[in-house]
């Protein structure tokens, strides 16, 4: 699985690729403190940033169901198994995508410092899946005989209409998405509920 991790990693410290793993889901709070100074949340911003955060958290919510909790650890790189069903016949970090979607969602709803601050949030988070995603796919190519295959024939971050030609036997769990979500989407509902807030007072 290209999002998962586990003790059978090695870690190098002196890469700054583990340093952008480990603490992956830290890095949106700078992005979250200024656009809440700045939030200047409309009703149309809000829909628009709305829908495309929860299309993201459901990419998020659908690869999940395929590759579990170990996808929110934050040791070395690694995985159990190389997952290829679900989302991930189509795309080979489907997580990562759906968290782009989701923080630029979010700031397309608070409407702050627009363009700007989507724009430089989106160029950030791509560097930085890039750099952890490199770092992952070393692990799965020395572990997987068929990484290869799977690699050749399904894209890092643009989905392929087509399902990979062997998909896998894994079946979703979306009772276990749903426990191993939950923070995400108190989360995004929390936000939004503030950016409401903010709206309502501004229009007042």
């Amino acid at each position: 699985m290209t999002d998962s991790v586990s003790n059978g990693g090695r870690k190098n410290p002196k890469d700054w690729r583990n340093f952008l793993f480990t603490y992956r889901s830290y890095t949106p709070i700078p992005f979250l403190i200024v656009m809440l100074i700045y939030a200047r949340p409309t009703i149309t911003s809000i829909v628009i940033g709305l829908i495309m955060a929860a299309l993201g958290e459901s990419v998020r919510f659908w690869g999940v169901s395929y590759a579990g909790s170990e996808t929110r650890t934050t040791g070395t790189v690694g995985g159990s198994q190389l997952v290829t069903s679900g989302p991930y016949s189509h795309v080979r970090n489907p997580l990562y995508v759906g968290n782009i979607l989701m923080y630029v969602g979010v700031g397309v709803m608070s409407n702050a410092l627009m363009p700007y601050l989507p724009l430089v949030a989106l160029a950030y988070f791509i560097f930085q899946y890039t750099g952890i995603v490199s770092l992952e796919e070393e692990y799965l190519a020395r572990t997987f005989s068929n990484w290869s295959e799977y690699k050749e024939g399904v894209g890092r971050f643009v989905p392929k209409l087509r399902a990979f030609g062997r998909d896998g036997e894994l079946k979703p769990d979306f009772a276990r998405a749903l426990r191993s979500e939950r923070s995400s989407l108190i989360a995004i509902s929390s936000i939004f509920l503030v950016l409401c807030l903010i709206c309502i007072f501004r229009s007042a």
